[in-house]
């Protein structure tokens, strides 16, 4: 039994859980799972035993809990400092938390509109004017970082940090509703989908068995 354990939902549905498994496997460090499929009469009850906020992800280390995909990255930056997970460059740095935070507060229309289904293709669906601002933006942020920031590499800080994890789910939206990108942020996208570590959330993800309808239609 390892010493960290991550619950989690739906790899096909679950953006939020993305995001800090992402991370988890950066570290190296080996780690158990728990997946709750989402949307069903028992998701509830049995998120209720590992999370005090009914929410997934919540990562588990020994008897101490964190619960926000968010606090989970924070944690694990801490607890494995050389992994790296924030860029070295205090500006850098600070960028990079900006950025996401933004992610972690904002986007209600392109979550809304085109949620994350990793096995699904919408080519078009959900595009409003609202999810149009949203995609300007991230577009916008991504060519920033990359520009200020990411020369050493082909993530937005150069090597993979935090930030890519948070915007991982975004890049797996971009391509279930085709969504027509900009050289640079299609570059971007293009890198964080080869990460092994997104290769094996996505391979996972399809051979899920579980389908919410209301995502799949």
């Amino acid at each position: 039994m390892a010493e960290l354990t991550i619950v989690l939902g739906n790899k096909n549905y679950s953006s939020w859980s993305l995001r800090p498994w992402l991370v988890l496997k950066r570290t190296g460090t080996p780690f158990d799972e728990i997946v709750i499929p989402l949307s069903t009469s028992e998701t509830d009850s049995r998120i209720r035993v590992h999370s005090p906020s009914g929410r997934v992800p919540v990562l588990k280390h020994g008897d101490f809990i964190v619960w926000e995909s968010l606090a989970i990255g924070e944690y694990l930056a801490e607890l494995f400092p050389k992994a790296r997970l924030w860029p070295e460059d205090r500006r850098a740095r600070a960028h990079a938390r900006a950025i996401s935070h933004e992610m972690h507060a904002g986007f209600a229309a392109l979550r809304t509109h085109m949620p994350m289904n990793v096995r699904a293709s919408f080519p078009g669906k959900g595009m409003t004017p609202e999810v149009k601002a949203d995609i300007d933006r991230i577009v916008a942020l991504w060519t920033e970082a990359r520009s200020r920031f990411g020369k050493g590499g082909d993530l937005l800080f150069g090597d993979f940090t935090i930030a890519d994890a948070m915007f991982a789910p975004v890049v797996s939206r971009f391509r279930t509703y085709r969504v027509a990108l900009p050289a640079t942020a299609q570059a971007y996208a293009d890198a964080v989908w080869a990460l092994p570590e997104m290769q094996a959330w996505i391979a996972a993800a399809k051979a899920e068995k579980e389908a919410i309808a209301k995502y799949d239609t």
